[in-house]
Order: structure tokens, then C-alpha cells, then sequence
């Protein structure tokens, strides 16, 4: 497998979630959470033998890093309605 083919699916899995948070938003802080706690649960979990490989390991690095990029981003960039309404009044 070429190391560009692994460099291009990280970088998607990092802009990914990025523009999803940048277009639209974040959720409700719980979706956050539940995807930074599966992320963080997907990164413990041992492969079976059988899956290990180059393309399994691409797809669960994508699906990974996806989900603690936007999980993580989701809880640090969270605001709520009523604090979004207080600055847009005061300006």
C-alpha cells in the first residue's frame, strides 16, 4: 500500500470532522461525548488476527481518529442557545 494512499485517508479523517463542526455546528454535548467515548473505547479494543491488515487499519484508524476529532471538537467549541443570545445582545 502507498504511503500516500495512508497520508490522504488521515487527512480526511482530520478535515472531516472539522468541516462538519465548521458547517454545521456541534450537537448536543452527549453526542459529543458518546463519540470521544467510543473513539477512546475503539482505541483499546485488541484486532483479531484475522483483520489485521493494511485496509482494516486504514478504516479503523479513519473511523478513530474521526471520532475523537469530533467528539473532542464538539465539547471544547460547545455553546449553549442562551449564551450565543447574551453576546448577540450586548454587541
Amino acid at each position: 500500500m502507498s504511503p500516500m494512499l495512508a497520508i490522504l485517508v488521515y487527512l480526511a479523517a482530520i478535515a472531516i470532522p472539522i468541516w462538519l463542526l465548521y458547517e454545521f455546528g456541534g450537537q448536543s454535548w452527549y453526542w459529543h461525548c458518546l463519540a470521544l467515548a467510543a473513539g477512546i473505547g475503539l482505541g483499546f479494543l485488541p484486532i483479531p488476527p484475522a483483520l489485521q491488515g493494511p485496509v482494516f487499519d486504514l478504516a479503523f484508524g479513519f473511523a478513530f481518529i474521526t471520532l475523537l476529532i469530533w467528539g473532542a471538537g464538539g465539547i471544547i467549541f460547545y455553546h449553549t442557545q442562551g449564551h450565543h443570545h447574551h453576546h448577540a445582545r450586548h454587541a
